[in-house]
């Protein structure tokens, strides 16, 4: 199961490590939550799913303002043509259905479901995958105790593991970059891309100047 909150701007999530099928439980060691770019990431369901989510899915970068129209667009479009040509999605009455997962970007939290609509919580919580009730109660209990965003994830992972028998340990947890972050970073690359001659004409500026 996946657990996610947002907390400032920032989204945290976290992921057990059961892997289901029937009865039978293996604890797997590839994590279902994940960085992916700017964005943070967490899948219950197919591991399969996950695997592409995590290593071949080029998640396209926001621009602009409108994040709604953005994940309900290109982010969208963007998942649907890596999961038809890996060969994973599906169709139900002609009807084309993927998986559910968390995404984490600029301070928003979003779920997509099995098909394709994106949902955000407006508690800023949110929980997926077996034990997802038990999670979320914790979830709404913690939000005014002073715990961390990490410390109120274990928390509802814990709850879910307690009264579910298709969640266990051990957890894991990841978090998408902030926004003043991600601002940081993009003026970085904008002034690594003024080389090699732009920044030969500033340092000739400021010689010129020193003179």
């Amino acid at each position: 199961m996946i657990v996610g909150l947002t907390d400032e701007d920032r989204v945290y999530l976290g992921g057990d490590a059961a892997g289901i099928s029937g009865s039978r439980l293996t604890i797997r060691k590839d994590p279902k939550v994940f960085r992916n770019g700017p964005f943070v990431l967490g899948f219950c369901g197919s591991f399969r799913m996950g695997q592409l989510l995590h290593h071949v899915f080029k998640a396209p970068k926001p621009k602009g303002d409108d994040l709604d129209r953005f994940m309900t667009t290109r982010f969208v479009d963007k998942l649907r043509a890596c999961l038809k040509e890996a060969g994973w999605a599906r169709k139900d009455s002609e009807q084309e259905k993927g998986g559910t997962f968390l995404v984490g970007i600029h301070g928003r939290l979003f779920i997509v479901y099995e098909d394709y609509q994106v949902a955000e919580p407006a508690d800023g919580y949110a929980a997926i995958g077996c034990g997802n009730e038990f999670a979320l109660g914790s979830l709404h209990t913690t939000a005014t105790a002073d715990l961390g965003p990490r410390e109120r994830l274990t928390a509802a992972l814990t709850a879910a593991s307690h009264h579910s028998t298709g969640v266990c340990g051990p957890f894991t947890h990841a978090a998408a970059p902030s926004v003043s972050e991600l601002l940081e970073l993009k003026a970085a690359r904008h002034q690594d891309g003024a080389l090699p001659s732009q920044r030969r004409a500033a340092d000739a500026a400021e010689r010129s100047d020193a003179r």
